[in-house]
């Protein structure tokens, strides 16, 4: 099977709020452009698109529909979308250059958060029978997660308040971060509680926002970029929907999903954490230790636009490649409540 690399990132700032419709194309327009500068390849070069959004997050039936006008009505296009973060959208790609059927491909995923009240939308992925009619909240099962590990002695509120306080500086930096700045962990401790242990810089903001990938087979890659990333390895695998029948406290799929494609001995991970505590949990499925670099753009907590912030890590763990600044990166993205369902890619420079 052909190897498969990325070749072209860009993204859109993430914004609390953007003025533009729920169908993204005001995001996307811009960013499809910048990609195609990047790359130098034109629409009629894309051989498959594939998209990931939400139709219950922009509140209407085949959303997705609407936002194939920021690709234009021609030249004519092979395209399809998934109902969950652009992250799965990019495997149906991969698998794409993986069988021969295209040689390019174009990801993208969006997501305008602020059109709704995000922490009730996302309760609709809950068990439709025991879950769903009780209303938990999105933050509300993540304080639950917090609470059990600190229980547990795992982590505490200390621990998290210093994932915040690196994100948040690291993603002084990023000039597409919602949120950055240099605060003390310490100071953020004298923040009051939100969901209790969890204060508001343990949870990721609600983010209006876009990214894109552009894919391409190893051979047709070189043709297009110094240093492509790419990726030897990705693998998603999912946990029970019912929280009550698993440990909250690990992420055995994310584990099982590193193991598979041998995600140890990166340089750079982007994980795809909206909750500090959960950064924790991940970093101890995939085995790291302080020798790799977790998320130097700032990840999800400082900026999370729903459907694309776990693309955005896989493209940010390959930027880092285009860039020269790494030889073998990883980026990891989540959807489900409480770390349900997780993707994690290894990506080296070709």
């Amino acid at each position: 099977m052909n190897d498969v690399a990325v070749v072209g990132f860009a993204q859109a700032p993430c914004v609390r709020r953007t003025h533009g419709t729920t169908n993204g194309v005001e995001m996307l327009v811009p960013i499809f452009a910048e990609v195609f500068e990047q790359t130098g390849l034109t629409k009629a070069d894309i051989g498959f698109w594939c998209s990931g959004s939400s139709d219950y997050l922009a509140g209407r039936a085949f959303s997705f529909i609407a936002a194939v006008d920021a690709i234009g009505a021609f030249p004519p296009i092979h395209e399809s979308h998934v109902e969950m973060d652009a992250a799965w959208a990019l495997y149906e790609a991969w698998l794409k250059i993986r069988m021969g059927e295209v040689d390019t491909a174009l990801v993208y995923g969006f997501g305008k958060a602020s059109a709704g009240e995000l922490r009730r939308v996302l309760s609709l992925q809950l068990d439709p029978y025991v879950m769903a009619p009780l209303w938990p909240d999105s933050i509300g099962i993540a304080g639950l997660q917090a609470r059990l590990g600190m229980d547990a002695g795992l982590w505490s509120e200390k621990d998290l308040a210093e994932v915040a306080a690196r994100s948040r500086r690291d993603a002084t930096s990023n000039p597409f971060a919602q949120l950055s700045g240099d605060v003390e962990a310490a100071r953020l401790l004298e923040e009051p509680l939100v969901a209790d242990p969890l204060r508001a810089h343990d949870i990721a903001p609600v983010t209006d926002g876009a990214a894109v990938i552009v894919l391409a087979s190893v051979e047709r890659a070189r043709d297009i970029v110094e240093r492509p990333a790419v990726i030897t390895g990705i693998e998603h695998r999912i946990d029970s929907p019912v929280l009550g029948a698993r440990d909250l406290t690990r992420s055995p799929s994310t584990e099982r999903a590193g193991l598979a494609v041998g995600a140890r001995d990166v340089e750079i991970a982007e994980l795809h954490a909206p909750f500090t505590h959960q950064e924790l949990i991940l970093r101890d499925a995939l085995g790291f230790g302080d020798d790799v670099r977790i998320n130097p753009s700032g990840g999800a907590l400082t900026g999370n636009p729903m459907f694309s912030a776990g693309l955005t890590r896989i493209g940010e763990a390959a930027r880092q490649i285009l860039a020269g600044n790494a030889s073998r990166t990883l980026g990891h993205a989540t959807s489900g409540p409480a770390l349900q369902q997780n993707l994690v890619a290894v990506l080296e420079r070709g």
